[in-house]
């Protein structure tokens, strides 16, 4: 089994910094990409930033210049700086990561449960 765990939330002032954490753990043998959606509360989930197995990253217009993405070197850590919060950034945040399941022999899409992000202005 695969699991998606996250870490980082919490109440940021207005131009503050947070750091959101994602990490795989368990039965894959490989991780195609890992990304970061988030929510806010009356709005559908939007697309935050991506970063595939090739180190590849992507991010949404809104967090282009303020948001950046690293990851460890075992590729099963992602980390998301979030620089310059505004109060349009709270949501609930998400990680998703695509992966080869060991278990299920087959690629499949995993989520994690999210966290808050307040930015307080």
């Amino acid at each position: 089994q695969v699991q998606l765990v996250e870490s980082g939330g919490g109440l940021v002032p207005a131009g503050g910094y947070q750091r959101l954490s994602c990490t795989v753990s368990g039965t894959y043998s490989y991780i195609y990409s890992m990304g970061v959606y988030r929510q806010a509360l009356g709005k559908s989930r939007e697309f935050v930033a991506s970063m595939n197995d090739r180190g590849y990253t992507n991010l949404a217009d809104s967090v282009k210049g303020r948001f950046t993405l690293t990851r460890n070197s075992a590729k099963n850590t992602l980390a998301l700086h979030m620089n310059s919060l505004k109060p349009e950034d709270t949501a609930a945040y998400y990680c998703q990561a695509d992966v080869h399941d060991a278990a299920s022999r087959s690629r499949s899409e995993y989520w994690g449960q999210g966290t808050q992000i307040t930015v307080s202005s």
